[in-house]
């Protein structure tokens, strides 16, 4: 994605945070990811528990998408954590080896950024109302849910 939508996106998430109920924590590459999901560095403080769900991109600095799924799916305190892939990849064998990986939806990111913006609004209300996240998550806070 363009750097400058990156602070529009992270604006995005935001919100549905506010409508939602949700902790939004957004990173900018795949160590910082990892970081986040092991509590680690500027994440050390973050709640306890599993995050409801993890949007990842395949293609990231540092660490690409499909390391940082390989590593959650072989941690048993990572693996239940959904995963949805929205990247711009259409190639098949990325789409083969998340699968392949445990991931729970592949998306493949919208060109026009509004599109995208709604692609993402869709992905995060699915999962953080209609969905039961797994056991050890953090609470939502969505009225009628623990």
């Amino acid at each position: 994605m363009p750097e400058q939508y990156a602070h529009k996106l992270f604006d995005v998430f935001q919100r549905l945070h506010r409508a939602l109920a949700n902790e939004v924590f957004h990173v900018r590459d795949g160590a910082g990811a990892l970081d986040s999901l092991y509590r680690r560095g500027q994440f050390a403080g973050r709640p306890n528990g599993q995050p409801a769900l993890l949007l990842l991109d395949l293609k990231m600095p540092k660490v690409d998408g499909m390391e940082v799924l390989r590593r959650m799916k072989g941690d048993p305190a990572l693996r239940m954590i959904p995963v949805v892939v929205m990247t711009s990849s259409r190639e098949e064998q990325d789409l083969f080896n998340s699968y392949q990986l445990g991931v729970n939806a592949f998306v493949v990111k919208p060109v026009q950024f509004h599109d995208f913006v709604e692609a993402v609004k869709q992905v995060g209300g699915f999962w953080a109302v209609i969905n039961e996240p797994p056991p050890g998550s953090v609470p939502r806070g969505v009225p009628g849910r623990s």
